[in-house]
């Protein structure tokens, strides 16, 4: 069963999106291929999206690159079939190719081979002389800088997979390879289940961020009056959904620009805020004055906290990459750098052996240690820069690591 035109195939009442995201209807031109999408006999709902949706939306961030003249090419797709970003760009790009790996398919079609490579889709028949098969691994990159990780482009049938499978699939390929220890090792199976339960009750990712920004002023207030066991418990609820909002926003495909700013404004202007609450909340608590390193200890982590994103964003700047992608060191390290999340971890641990001030001292030392680190990477890439432009080693197939998936 085929869908209808593509000015009902691109545009979709019950897949709406956000208005950054609007569905383009593509142009005029019959080079351009028109989109066919043969639909499931029994749909599998990934993360509240049939796959005809899925790929609605996936087709809506490509504007201009369809066609509504139906007597062209073809883009024929599968709604039961999970295509990867870069598949599906590279399918867009190359009429008379197409990819296939384990029963799932999917092809650009010339006028000409239309007719046959439908068949072919649907099982009815081999594929036609002329069109080149590829598998997912030949045509697309395993590097995806967006996401700092290294990781093989997949094109999967949903139906053979099951959907939790599935579901699992498109998580994984939503969250980011080169990140601190917390969202990298304990935040993804519980943030799974979250993203699965928001996308289920149609829950944006707008409305989660703001639900993190409630969190933020919650844990900032507990810490200013010395309250800092709720305040962690605040601040790591923040920390959770500040992982969720991006996911679910991956897997279902609602990203936009206002999102983007209102997520990452968040993020970048809070921990500061929070470490002067928390020294603020030492002195409340403790009904006495501030002993004297405590605010030499408060400008060291706040402008150790500024001064490590301005050498990030000099990296970006000056090498044209993340500071955190060059070598493995340096994705080791962002590991554990100081920033909110192992900073969290650190005030966490002292919360439970030690003492709030311990936390602080913690934080305000691995803070001076974190910028030396970072000086000495400026000073290395200054070095190898002299010699050669610098390569990440997440984009040398040589040194592709299942670490970073």
């Amino acid at each position: 069963m085929t869908a209808d035109p593509m000015d009902r195939t691109v545009q979709d009442d019950r897949a709406p999106v956000e208005a950054d995201a609007t569905p383009s209807h593509g142009t005029a031109d019959e080079t351009m291929p028109y989109v066919e999408i043969i639909e499931a006999a029994d749909p599998v709902w990934l993360f509240g999206l049939s796959g005809k949706e899925r790929l609605l939306r996936q087709l809506s961030q490509k504007p201009g690159m369809l066609s509504l003249v139906a007597a062209g090419p073809r883009l024929i797709l599968d709604a039961d079939c999970l295509y990867d970003a870069p598949v599906l760009e590279w399918l867009l790009q190359h009429p008379d190719r197409a990819v296939e790996a384990d029963g799932a398919r999917g092809c650009h079609a010339s006028a000409k081979l239309v007719k046959a490579a439908r068949a072919w889709m649907e099982g009815r028949d081999a594929a036609p002389a002329g069109l080149e098969i590829a598998s997912p691994q030949e045509i697309a990159q395993a590097y995806r800088s967006a996401l700092r990780k290294r990781e093989a482009p997949y094109c999967l049938r949903v139906s053979d997979i099951g959907a939790r499978a599935a579901e699992k699939r498109l998580f994984q390929g939503s969250y980011k390879g080169v990140t601190d220890v917390v969202t990298k090792y304990l935040w993804p199976l519980p943030a799974f289940h979250v993203t699965r339960l928001c996308a289920r009750l149609h829950l944006s990712p707008n409305m989660v961020t703001s639900l993190s920004a409630i969190l933020v002023v919650a844990a900032f207030w507990f810490f200013w009056i010395g309250a800092f066991a709720p305040g962690l418990l605040a601040a790591w609820g923040m920390t959770f959904l500040d992982t969720v909002d991006g996911k679910l926003a991956r897997t279902t495909l609602t990203s936009s620009k206002w999102g983007n700013v209102f997520d990452h404004g968040i993020d970048l202007i809070h921990p500061p805020f929070w470490y002067w609450a928390w020294a603020h909340g030492l002195v409340a608590s403790a009904g006495e004055a501030a002993p004297l390193w405590l605010d030499p200890a408060l400008l060291v982590i706040v402008g150790g906290y500024i001064a490590g994103r301005l050498i990030e964003g000099y990296f970006i700047a000056r090498f044209k990459m993340e500071l955190h992608i060059w070598r493995r060191f340096d994705s080791f390290f962002r590991l554990i750098v100081s920033r909110r999340n192992p900073n969290l971890v650190l005030l966490s641990l002292a919360l439970l052996i030690a003492t709030p001030t311990t936390g602080f001292l913690w934080v305000a030392l691995w803070t001076v240690l974190s910028l030396l680190v970072h000086l000495v990477q400026i000073l290395q890439a200054e070095s190898q820069h002299r010699r050669a432009a610098l390569e990440s080693w997440l984009d040398q197939s040589s040194s592709y690591s299942s670490v970073e998936q």
